[in-house]
């Protein structure tokens, strides 16, 4: 019976729907969001780097392979590495422009 649930769309949504918004912070000019997401009963590291530049929103999105029991965890990561990321890379992350 799981598996014609699941064929008609009747199991557990999708683990690759967008993440909500768990938390964010800004650092340096730079907005950060943890969206980490369930997978395999854990939550997967996951953040989004967002700035304006020159009237232009950019955006970075991150995945990491860290998973977390509980979200605020993952949160707590999700940040953590966003900081870091732009601590490093600043507007490179954002590719050439």
């Amino acid at each position: 019976m799981s598996f014609l649930k699941r064929l008609f769309g009747g199991g557990a949504p999708a683990q690759d729907a967008e993440p909500a918004p768990a938390r964010q912070v800004e650092h340096k000019g730079f907005t950060i969001i943890a969206t980490p997401y369930k997978a395999d009963g854990q939550y997967q590291t996951c953040g989004l780097v967002t700035r304006e530049i020159d009237g232009v929103v950019k955006e970075h999105k991150f995945i990491r392979a860290d998973r977390f029991p509980g979200l605020d965890d993952a949160a707590d990561i999700s940040i953590r590495k966003g900081i870091q990321l732009v601590d490093e890379q600043g507007d490179s992350i954002f590719g050439p422009a």
